[in-house]
């Protein structure tokens, strides 16, 4: 017989997981890592016969995308194009970025895996006697040794030809050069320390859930649980 049993511990761990997952692969996919030196405006001859001043721009590249501005005919009217610049996985600026993607997605899809059952622990929280969650904390730990991996690798990009056309010719492996780092850089970090955060709460969910209190529900007969 199911027994949904939910806890405040099990719910926390769960939805974690969830934001973890999304917050990684929001950030693999951004083209917001490296942000470079600014560039003037492409309609520098346009602005100057309206009286208007050129306002410089700051274009971002991803692991495999990124966003620069692009000018139209009208005067007031300018986007930012972001697209990827590699058509396929070869084409990656860096063998560094190569591997780092290999990483990340690695980690990603297990981080994924974990999210989609992490929704059913509510329901189901032992397989062939192994308690989910703690296969899943395992899952988690190893999913943030891949990401470590990536982001450690990341760097060591910076020297690539496609980084010094953003940063400049100082750029070079872990060193900047005139480039800053981005937000999806920082969510890659964020989401890797939420990971082993994860990992060991998961812990916490498996005890909650297997409370002598839980038991003593069970026992009464009772299908939905609920403890805080």
């Amino acid at each position: 017989m199911c027994h949904v049993i939910v806890t405040c511990r099990s719910m926390l761990w769960t939805l974690l997981s969830i934001v973890v997952a999304f917050a990684e692969l929001i950030a693999f996919m951004s083209a917001d890592w490296l942000i470079g030196k600014a560039k003037p405006s492409n309609s520098e001859d346009v602005d100057n016969r309206i009286g208007g001043s050129q306002e410089p721009y700051r274009p971002t590249l991803g692991i495999y995308g990124r966003c620069t501005r692009i000018s139209h005919m009208q005067l007031s009217r300018r986007d930012m194009l972001c697209g990827p610049y590699a058509e396929n996985f070869s084409e990656i600026a860096s063998g560094f970025w190569q591997a780092t993607a290999i990483f990340l997605a690695m980690g990603i899809m297990i981080l994924c895996a974990v999210a989609f059952v992490s929704v059913f622990t509510m329901c189901v929280q032992s397989i062939m006697k192994k308690s989910i969650f703690n296969v899943c904390g395992l899952l988690q730990g190893i999913a943030g040794l891949f990401l470590i991996l990536g982001l450690i690798l990341y760097p060591a990009g910076w020297g690539c030809q496609k980084a010094i056309s953003y940063c400049g010719h100082y750029a070079s492996a872990y060193k900047l050069g005139d480039c800053s780092l981005g937000w999806g850089f920082y969510t890659a970090i964020g989401g890797t320390i939420l990971t082993f955060i994860c990992a060991v709460f998961s812990a916490q969910a498996e005890i909650a859930t297997s409370s002598d209190k839980v038991q003593e529900e069970i026992e009464e007969g009772k299908n939905l649980i609920c403890l805080l």
